[in-house]
């Protein structure tokens, strides 16, 4: 894992209001030893924009309140692991059903807590362009059929991404009559650059889809009818943290249970960031000072990290 971002010297404009306004006295203020160590908060974020900016507006809002932060992006099964062993404290981007399966045991476990579905009503599932919708194909199990068009190709995401194995196991299986199909991984931007040029040369293709997500917005893209369930039932995305550091940070928790993120918000900040090629420091910090009705919302009932201040005063002194 990489350590992308950081704390707070990355987070300039959020800082430079700190520095001029109430809490600048605050912040300025070396920690104690002691406080220096509880107050350290890592997350850990898949490289998915959805996830990477949601954890980045939270970050810079814990970072608002004194807490020295980090976000590190890896895949979701390292996060997990780093988690586990103590390296990393939160990732709020895990995705049920389709990652329960990975999750699922580091609950049961005790080794994580999941603290809240902070965007309900998520989509994750093989989708195609319109037209191809519209030409016939409207479920998995009409893609056999048509597998010349499509190359007998899925387009996936990273190797190793909960996506891909579901592309793959119903390969694997022959389910929908698919064993002569196969998965091609890349990045994230890597098939999205593929589906961009196929849909402007009229190409069929089937891919990995999901919502939050820019594609929902600049294309037309229909999700395929998954009679054999492969895909579980709706989706949505939760916030999980190591099991010790739920233990000591209550305040940290409890502004995580407060942060739920409606969809078309996070399609906003991917949008941002992902076609607009905004920075994310910038993505983030441009929204938190924008929207302070949500914010505040957010931050009802938590404190600064030295638990002297309000939250939401501590946010208001920013802006």
């Amino acid at each position: 894992m990489t350590d992308t971002l950081p704390h707070r010297a990355r987070n300039g404009r959020l800082m430079s209001a700190l520095i001029g306004g109430a809490m600048g006295a605050l912040l300025l203020t070396p920690f104690s030893l002691a406080q220096a160590e509880t107050d350290v908060v890592r997350f850990g974020t898949p490289q998915w924009p959805g996830a990477t900016v949601k954890s980045e507006v939270a970050r810079q809002l814990l970072d608002t309140l004194g807490y020295n932060t980090t976000l590190r992006e890896a895949s979701s099964s390292i996060i997990l692991e780093g988690m586990s062993s103590g390296d990393l404290d939160i990732n709020m981007a895990l995705w049920r059903p389709s990652q329960s399966g990975m999750l699922d045991p580091r609950l049961a476990a005790g080794e994580l807590v999941e603290v809240v579905k902070n965007i309900d009503g998520a989509r994750f599932k093989l989708a195609v362009p319109e037209y191809v919708w519209d030409a016939g194909v409207h479920s998995m199990a009409d893609l056999a059929e048509h597998a010349e068009r499509f190359d007998h190709t899925f387009y996936g995401i990273e190797p190793g991404n909960v996506g891909n194995e579901l592309m793959q196991k119903a390969i694997d299986d022959g389910t929908y009559d698919l064993s002569d199909w196969r998965v091609a991984a890349s990045s994230e931007t890597g098939m999205m650059s593929q589906v961009e040029s196929d849909i402007r040369n009229d190409q069929w293709i089937a891919f990995l889809g999901w919502e939050p997500h820019w594609m929902n917005v600049d294309f037309d893209i229909r999700y395929l009818k998954d009679p054999e369930n492969l895909w579980g039932d709706a989706s949505s995305v939760s916030s999980v943290v190591a099991s010790d550091f739920a233990e000591h940070h209550p305040n940290v928790i409890t502004f995580l249970e407060n942060m739920i993120v409606p969809i078309e918000v996070q399609d906003q900040w991917v949008y941002a960031y992902s076609r607009e090629d905004q920075s994310l420091e910038d993505v983030a910090a441009d929204w938190i000072q924008s929207h302070p009705e949500r914010v505040n919302a957010w931050l009802e009932g938590v404190t600064t990290a030295d638990g002297d201040t309000r939250a939401q005063d501590a946010y208001q002194a920013t802006r």
